[in-house]
């Protein structure tokens, strides 16, 4: 069984953390008392969380293109060489395209594998070795829903979620004799950027990512922080929320015909409902 990781005095590099669910674990590690790198694409916004961040935890941001695995690694080691160690990596980076996907271009597919997949991979390449010499500490993968249900007009950002649910339950298999934990959080819809960008289709948003997960709201990114770091204290394998979603997931897991007929009912209407 993975061992849990306190968070308080942890250093922590959070990806994608100028917006959505990498500010909020920003903000929540900064008040648990971490040492937080705020990395993201875009500086300025990473600037932003980390100016407004408070707590007993400190945090500074630093520009970081993912795709670019030894931008990653600079990041990672500069982190061992300040601080003498790295606690906690959150992949947290990512994009979406949603809509038909005969109408996803080869460098759309090109673009979210190298941004969910290897973005990802290259942040394990440069922490693990780390954990695994320290002989503690914590990797904490965002996926999705989507990871654990696949549903179509979501295609490209499904298979990469899934990967990353494989990737870390497998690491976590070998982790755990290192002492490392390894961490999947697979959230329902979040109220994030990412519910407005990358559609390529006639009728898929906000509302779509919505109505198919079966909710009237998004989750609250600032509450599934809190829930991801209760989640690396007790060095759980995986957190699915809210309960609704954990509740579909194990209907997927005993039903997965009937799931993926609704998957398909669900598509129709969308399409439907485009005219």
């Amino acid at each position: 069984m993975s061992r849990g990781t306190e968070v308080a005095g942890a250093q922590a590099v959070v990806t994608g953390g100028g917006s959505g669910i990498g500010a909020a674990l920003t903000r929540a590690l900064v008040a648990a008392g971490a040492s937080v790198v705020c990395a993201d694409l875009d500086l300025a916004a990473a600037e932003a969380v980390s100016a407004a961040a408070t707590g007993p935890g400190t945090a500074r941001a630093v520009a970081l293109d993912v795709t670019d695995a030894a931008a990653v690694r600079a990041v990672v080691d500069d982190v061992v060489a300040t601080a003498g160690r790295i606690d906690l990596l959150f992949n947290n980076a990512g994009i979406t395209w949603a809509g038909d996907t005969e109408l996803l271009t080869l460098e759309q597919w090109d673009a979210i594998v190298d941004v969910n997949i290897r973005g990802v991979v290259h942040g394990v390449h440069a922490a693990y070795p780390h954990l695994v010499r320290q002989r503690r500490g914590h990797i904490v993968n965002t996926a999705s829903m989507g990871g654990l249900v696949a549903g179509g007009l979501i295609t490209s950002y499904c298979m990469t979620k899934h990967a990353v649910v494989g990737l870390s339950l497998a690491l976590r298999s070998e982790a755990v004799a290192h002492g490392v934990g390894v961490l999947a959080v697979c959230p329902a819809a979040v109220e994030t950027p990412i519910l407005e960008k990358g559609v390529v289709g006639r009728f898929v948003g906000r509302d779509y990512y919505l109505s198919g997960q079966g909710i009237k709201t998004p989750l609250d990114p600032d509450d599934l922080a809190r829930q991801v770091l209760d989640a690396v204290r007790r060095g759980d394998a995986l957190l699915v929320a809210p309960r609704r979603a954990r509740l579909t997931w194990l209907v997927s897991r005993l039903a997965p015909r009937w799931t993926n007929d609704q998957a398909a009912r669900f598509v129709a209407r969308q399409r439907a409902a485009a005219g």
